[in-house]
């Protein structure tokens, strides 16, 4: 390996470990604004955070990737074109199209371990995080009683406290609304003082009561005593218990998530579109014979129809009406009229039913077509950050950052589209997740030849000066 070449990898790796880190940092932050009121006040632990965290990073990587890829890009020969090195590179005799051949190696070889990444690990990754972020979603938040507000976490009861110490545990003033019978409201405790706590398993919450009243209200028999009984029950001190299991974190089977499209790699999502597909067409053949039996077959003129027992039609002169009786005419139209709209209900159940086919035949050719188009979008962007940077020369976080976030932008923004556009059907799936490469591969190309013309097509100063030309000519 020549020492330039050791010199641009070095200079590659760096920002690129840093720019791709970065970049995750701020997808896992806005990975939790917006899932921050499903994980406060659930009591979760802290490894079920760092878990979750830890599969959001994982299924970032798909974003991340590229824009790490071309914002190092960017700035690595932007460092090199504003130090004068890639004058010095040029001046030994090395054209930049060399100069980049290390770093083209490079991002080749992390494309082909981002497509293998793709296939077998982000899956996984996927499957894991949508199961636990389901069960995070649907957790119970956590038992907490504040003063003055009454608490109905607990399945049945109603609890209300009108002071609390602040150990958290001494009570004051007590309610209990007991639900847990068929006939409403006919249980409530009232006590002066309690303290709370959990037993030590923290399956359950006690607690102990002191100096209270309970009132119990409770029907007679209804045949023989019909009036209802209320009974009223004074304590010094008693113990309510409360079973805690229901805020506990229950995962749910993960084999309940494995058909979803972006939980397959490729072997599985081209077994999925196949099956769909048949039962696609095996469900577009039952249509004739849903519907053939709702028609009847009579023979016309120029129609010779073999092997068919029809019926004659009678002649009639305006309408077909006029074949029928007086009498029967209203009856027969009435009954025609309840074939077509049964015929047409069943045709658009039908092709609903052949949609939804077609939808779900749709978004495994666009999974199955993501899992290529990460790798090449790499590419691409690198394409076109390498020869921008030795353009605009210059390093940093500054003008790099701003260059990368439009040109990603664009990117982006053409890749949802199609994306969309192909799972609506608008497009192809094939060309609405390759629209963007496609859209961005000859702008690389082009960067990549006025790079290495050495053309001013991002200098101020050119402009300035043609501009100035131009005026001057106008002048004259």
């Amino acid at each position: 390996m020549k020492k330039v070449h050791l010199l641009v990898i070095k200079a590659f790796i760096r920002p690129f470990i840093v720019t791709f880190f970065i970049v995750m940092f701020v997808l896992l932050m806005l990975f939790l604004f917006k899932y921050i009121d499903d994980l406060i006040g659930k009591g979760f632990e802290w490894y079920v955070i760092l878990e979750l965290l830890w599969y959001a990073s994982a299924t970032n990587v798909a974003m991340a990737l590229p824009l790490a890829m071309l914002l190092s890009s960017i700035m690595t020969f932007g460092a090199l074109g504003e130090n004068y090195e890639l004058v010095a590179i040029k001046a030994a005799g090395i054209s930049l199209q060399k100069a980049m051949m290390p770093l083209v190696v490079l991002v080749t070889s992390l494309s082909i371990a981002a497509f293998l990444f793709s296939d077998y690990m982000l899956p996984v990754a996927n499957l894991k995080m949508g199961s636990l972020l389901y069960d995070v979603r649907n957790q119970k938040s956590a038992f907490l009683i504040e003063e003055g507000v009454f608490n109905n976490s607990i399945q049945g009861y109603s609890i209300r406290v009108q002071k609390k110490d602040p150990d958290g545990q001494t009570l004051y003033k007590v309610l209990i609304y007991d639900h847990t019978g068929t006939n409403g409201n006919l249980t409530v405790l009232m006590a002066d003082t309690g303290k709370m706590y959990k037993t030590d398993d923290d399956r359950k919450l006690v607690l102990l009561l002191k100096n209270g009243v309970r009132y119990e209200e409770t029907s007679g028999d209804k045949v023989y005593n019909p009036r209802q009984r209320f009974t009223r029950f004074r304590f010094r001190e008693t113990e309510q218990e409360f079973d805690l299991t229901g805020f506990e974190m229950k995962r749910t089977d993960e084999s309940l998530f494995k058909s979803n499209y972006a939980m397959l790699n490729l072997r599985q999502l081209s077994y999925y579109r196949d099956s769909t597909r048949k039962e696609a067409d095996s469900s577009a053949k039952t249509v004739l014979s849903s519907i053939l039996p709702m028609y009847r077959l009579y023979s016309l003129p120029n129609l010779s129809i073999t092997k068919t027992k029809v019926k004659k039609v009678p002649t009639y002169k305006n309408t077909v009406l006029d074949a029928l009786p007086q009498e029967s005419r209203t009856q027969a139209v009435i009954y025609a009229q309840g074939q077509v709209r049964s015929v047409s209900d069943m045709l658009n159940v039908k092709a609903e039913e052949h949609e939804s086919f077609l939808k779900k035949i749709r978004r495994y050719m666009v999974e199955y077509q993501r899992k290529f188009t990460l790798s090449f979008s790499c590419l691409v962007l690198f394409s076109i950050g390498a020869p921008l940077g030795a353009i605009i020369r210059k390093g940093g976080l500054g003008l790099p950052v701003v260059m990368s976030i439009i040109f990603f932008l664009i990117f982006h923004i053409i890749s949802t589209i199609g994306e969309k556009s192909a799972k609506e059907g608008s497009l192809s799936p094939v060309m609405g997740m390759w629209i963007a490469i496609f859209v961005l591969a000859p702008l690389g190309a082009f960067l990549t030849y006025k790079a290495t013309a050495d053309s001013a097509l991002f200098d101020l100063d050119y402009y300035k000066q043609l501009f100035q030309k131009l005026i001057k000519r106008k002048d004259k």
